[in-house]
């Protein structure tokens, strides 16, 4: 048999390159077991790192950070395209699968603030910078007395803002800051009943040519199965929803002894209504879960969630 090179495509952050990393040691392990001779990891700016001055939503939503990637896989230049699950749309791209997933890292929010201040000793009308309609709503909820600013950026960037006085404090997911050894600049990390995360958030998603049967089979060995479940639920509630960058879900689902309990809450345009909902299932109804969850949602809000 022909000994094969496997080429991952990513983009270029720090951080991405760092998951980029943990994916291609893992399919290292497999190596003989499928004749591999090498895993080359390539770089790939896409359409949502050249634009880091506006929303997502004006200029194309979360598949700016996926598309070219993904138009890369299609032409046969990568063999894997590899995300940040939360920066994917929900509906997947014709003639792809995103069916695997490495082990979950923490999915917890955490806020970074000048002099590390903690989240309840900002001053009234601190300046925090986001550019998620969710994290905002939800930090509206614990503190009325703040003020938010668009920021845009990779990690670095956001937390040098900060030490340069153009923000009080942002919030970022608590994967990035702990991947790139970040920690000691943490003022507070929040619950997730605090803020619940995105939907996928902390997950590191592999995705293929859904006719490349031996990429396919290769990613199902290295799947991990509790985090794969995580996200049928989790990711069932955004295609109900059919939402976009600019609906402000936070989505989190849980796993102990079979049982995957799933916690989901959505907030109306103006961010003043919030929906909740909390139910569980079998591990085997992970996706039915999910599309529960989402239709009770869009029940209550009756469609007071998207423009």
């Amino acid at each position: 048999m022909k000994s094969k090179k496997i080429i991952i495509g990513s983009r270029g952050s720090k951080l991405a390159l760092i998951y980029a990393e943990k994916a291609r040691q893992e399919i290292l392990k497999l190596a003989s077991e499928f004749n591999i001779n090498e895993v080359e990891i390539k770089k790939i700016t896409t359409a949502g790192d050249k634009n880091q001055k506006v929303r997502l939503s004006e200029i194309g939503g979360k598949g700016l950070f996926s598309k070219r990637i993904e138009d890369e896989l299609l032409d046969d230049k990568i063999s894997i395209a590899i995300h940040a699950l939360k920066d994917m749309p929900s509906q997947e791209t014709n003639g792809l699968i995103t069916n695997s997933f490495l082990k979950r890292n923490d999915a917890r929010e955490v806020l970074i603030s000048k002099d590390k201040i903690p989240f309840k000793e900002l001053k009234p009308n601190s300046i925090i910078g986001t550019s998620s309609y969710r994290r905002e709503f939800q930090l509206k909820q614990l503190r009325k007395d703040l003020n938010f600013k668009l920021i845009r950026g990779n990690v670095d960037t956001r937390i040098n803002k900060v030490t340069e006085n153009l923000y009080d404090a942002t919030v970022l997911a608590s994967a990035g800051i702990f991947s790139l050894d970040l920690d000691s600049n943490i003022s507070h990390i929040f619950s997730i009943d605090e803020m619940l995360p995105s939907a996928g958030q902390g997950v590191i998603a592999l995705q293929s040519k859904a006719d490349d049967n031996f990429i396919k089979i290769l990613l199902n060995k290295i799947n991990h199965k509790q985090t794969y479940f995580s996200v049928q639920s989790e990711r069932s509630v955004l295609k109900v929803l059919d939402g976009d960058c600019e609906t402000a879900i936070g989505v989190y689902s849980s796993i102990k002894n079979d049982i995957i309990e799933l916690k989901a809450e959505l907030f109306s345009i103006d961010g003043n209504e919030r929906y909740y909902v909390k139910s569980s299932k079998n591990i085997s109804q992970a996706n039915e879960l999910g599309l529960e969850v989402g239709e009770n949602l869009k029940r209550q809000s009756k469609g007071n969630y998207k423009k």
